[in-house]
């Protein structure tokens, strides 16, 4: 369950190498600007409407693939997300953390609405079909496999546990992994937050 792309060790070499050539403080999580695709996607959200990206320009917006059968590191990661949220107050309403399922045939649009409603109003559930899935999984590199299901019909899935920030732009700017502490997570938000002073209406 705790399988990376592979491009993420990279990407924290080279972050490493080009922190000392910027007058900006670092940042406290991954800094992960002009390695990865601005947010673009078409997808169902929990509600049953076709969204896509556009429809998030304006805030900062956090990306996550999982599924809702997850034993450990969705709710884990999404708690995690939700515990750091509370703590923000300033610009707490300009964030959302889009979920999207990498286990649609079972996650329906009933299943992940009363799923990331658990977490809080900021968090948004999105599937789509297979062919929708991996042109987004090839897009940010992330891995999943769905197991062979055994007599029952339950199966095995993996995918990975990193979580992509845009800033209200749409561009990426962050990576949140399970190594950084919520404290790490809720300052770099917060700065993303006030990087830019126009929140969606």
């Amino acid at each position: 369950m705790r399988r990376f792309a592979k491009w993420t060790a990279a990407a924290m070499i080279a972050v490493g190498l080009l922190s000392g050539c910027t007058s900006e403080p670092p940042w406290r999580t991954h800094d992960i600007a002009g390695l990865v695709p601005e947010l673009s996607f078409a997808l169902t959200d929990d509600r049953g409407r076709s969204v896509s990206a556009k429809d998030y320009r304006g805030r900062v917006t956090l990306l996550f693939f999982g599924f809702t059968h997850c034993p450990d590191v969705c709710p884990t990661t999404l708690a995690r997300l939700a515990e750091t949220l509370r703590s923000i107050e300033a610009g707490r309403d300009d964030v959302r953390v889009l979920v999207v399922t990498v286990d649609p045939a079972r996650d329906s649009t009933a299943v992940m609405h009363q799923y990331v409603q658990a977490f809080g109003s900021q968090f948004v559930g999105l599937r789509g079909d297979a062919a929708a899935l991996d042109a987004l999984t090839r897009r940010y590199r992330v891995t999943y496999t769905l197991g062979k299901p055994d007599a029952q019909g339950n199966y095995e899935v993996t995918h990975s546990t990193a979580v992509f920030v845009f800033g209200r732009d749409g561009l990426a700017r962050l990576m949140f992994t399970p190594k950084d502490t919520t404290a790490a997570i809720a300052e770099d938000l917060r700065r993303l937050i006030l990087a830019s002073n126009h929140p969606k209406g």
